[in-house]
């Protein structure tokens, strides 16, 4: 639990949920920048969630991208990563052909059970004026940053 009180606390701006009109949490995504001050300013997604009641409406796309934003925008982030089980080709396919992720390298049994990972990475791409290309906030309407109360 410490974990995630850490990451809320620390980036507050890279956790975003997805609520139903009901105000129902129906998918999350927490992030986090990697503090490794020998390589570039980067993020990496720690977890993302859509219930399976919500999946195939774009709700991850959208929690992902919104994540991506602030990374770049308050954080001055040049790529993000992730990692993901070999096996789940449902997340592999959004990484891959909807949010352009590549794989950068093969973690042999990263997860607890042995499964072997792919460490992902998506680069920032920039226009002209150093923005990023997307107009993402566009897309991320109903999607709420979480609040931390005091």
């Amino acid at each position: 639990m410490k974990y995630y009180f850490y990451h809320l606390l620390s980036w507050p701006q890279l956790l975003w949920v997805a609520e139903d009109s009901n105000g129902k949490i129906v998918g999350y995504v927490l992030a986090k920048m990697e503090e490794d001050e020998t390589q570039p300013p980067h993020g990496h997604i720690t977890s993302l969630a859509v219930l399976r009641t919500h999946r195939r409406r774009g709700i991850a796309t959208m929690l992902m991208k919104r994540s991506q934003l602030a990374m770049e925008s308050v954080f001055k982030a040049q790529y993000v990563s992730l990692h993901v089980r070999k096996s789940n080709r449902a997340a592999f396919h959004l990484y891959t052909q909807t949010l352009k992720y590549e794989i950068n390298d093969i973690e042999k049994g990263y997860y607890a059970d042995g499964e072997d990972a792919y460490d992902m990475r998506c680069v920032f791409s920039k226009n002209k004026n150093g923005a990023l290309i997307a107009g993402l906030e566009s897309i991320t309407e109903g999607i709420k940053q979480v609040e931390v109360e005091n």
